[in-house]
């Protein structure tokens, strides 16, 4: 199993959910000797760059591109934009005429044939449902519209409620047939839910595009997932992980290149109720009940199809057992884990690339759920 471990106070630093941070990696420094204020990345000049945003796919796209010519960058960008707006279309289940739609429309009913994007992300899917023992399952949809995190309108659904769609939930009852390229729900009133995974299979689209048109380093961000390729200047891309508990404030930064990222956390949808019990998105589809075995997990693997949906594998399942299932997987994928006592735990070999700020102390986050 590769190596699993607290992290020491001079290597770790807990990955919250991913309001990523993309940025130029300054100089190289020992986390063990940081000062009480973190000084900042040292001064180089950036290489030129162009970024663009739009909204796609219910949140915020962003696309940098660097050392590009505008006449070159541009159209690049706009192709990669309209990339998303199309997979949109293809995979939202929330479009009545998408084929993800169609597919739960006929749960229960005849094969539905599909696109290769829509069973590319279906067959990815089901691979990770496999790999998690259904901790990541892409029929979790059937829980849809029992909670509500609006505030004001905060709902939880009772035991009886959740009995009763909990036998909806089973990727063993998802039907593909790689000849005739159709997907089948066996079940009728089952729901494919594609939110944990097609804005990272968009990211690994868009990213195509810009390569072919000759985009050498680029970064992709939207729906807490980011995407980086080549190099910010002559260094790697340097990534910034929110804190849990303090907004707007990072605790760790993650150099990477050709990398994909993404970041399951507690905190980015959530109340409490009376009792003060935290209450947030990242169901357990096993139990429908909020995951409680992590505070963020972040995965770092080669594509934005599995970094997705493996992020979120990993938060429910939590550290000892997300790191069973990355050694069983058939590439190499990292992880920084925070654990429900906010200790940090990493896979991979992370230690030159992971840059601790000064609230991480013995490996622990500071500041966070029960810790000074």
């Amino acid at each position: 199993m590769r190596a699993l471990r607290p992290a020491l106070p001079w290597l770790l630093g807990a990955l919250a959910s991913l309001s990523l941070m993309a940025a130029a990696c300054g100089q190289h420094s020992d986390p063990s000797s940081a000062p009480e204020t973190p000084a900042p990345p040292a001064p180089s000049t950036p290489p030129p760059s162009i970024e663009r945003s739009r909204p796609l796919m219910s949140t915020i796209f962003r696309i940098q591109v660097m050392n590009t010519p505008a006449e070159v960058a541009e159209p690049a960008i706009r192709d990669a934009f309209d990339e998303i707006a199309r997979l949109e279309t293809v995979l939202s289940e929330w479009l009545p005429e998408s084929e993800i739609s169609r597919i739960n429309r006929d749960a229960g009913g005849a094969p539905i044939h599909v696109g290769e994007d829509t069973f590319a992300v279906i067959q990815a899917g089901l691979e990770v449902s496999r790999a998690s023992e259904g901790a990541f399952d892409l029929s979790w949809a059937a829980l849809r519209g029992l909670y509500s995190f609006h505030p004001g309108e905060q709902v939880v659904p009772s035991t009886a409620e959740l009995r009763a769609r909990l036998g909806l939930i089973d990727y063993r009852q998802i039907e593909l047939d790689e000849d005739a390229h159709t997907v089948r729900l066996k079940r009728p009133g089952m729901t494919i839910g594609t939110g944990g995974i097609a804005k990272g299979y968009a990211l690994d689209r868009a990213g195509a595009i810009l390569r072919r048109a000759g985009v050498t380093s680029y970064m992709l961000f939207g729906g807490g997932q980011v995407q980086v390729h080549g190099l910010h200047g002559d260094r790697p891309w340097r990534v910034g992980i929110q804190h849990p508990r303090r907004e707007g404030d990072y605790f760790a930064f993650l150099e990477v290149v050709d990398r994909s990222i993404s970041t399951s956390g507690d905190y980015e949808h959530f109340f409490f109720d009376a009792e003060g019990t935290r209450w947030h998105h990242i169901l357990d589809p096993r139990t429908g009940l909020p995951a409680r075995r992590s505070i963020s997990t972040t995965l770092v693997a080669p594509s934005g199809l599995y970094a997705d949906a493996l992020s979120t594998a990993a938060f429910v399942l939590g550290p000892e057992r997300a790191a069973r299932m990355l050694e069983r997987l058939p590439f190499h994928a990292e992880a920084v884990m925070l654990d429900a006592h906010c200790r940090i735990v990493t896979v991979g070999d992370l230690d030159a690339r992971l840059h601790l700020r000064p609230n991480v102390q013995q490996g622990v986050v500071q500041g966070c759920d029960g810790v000074p």
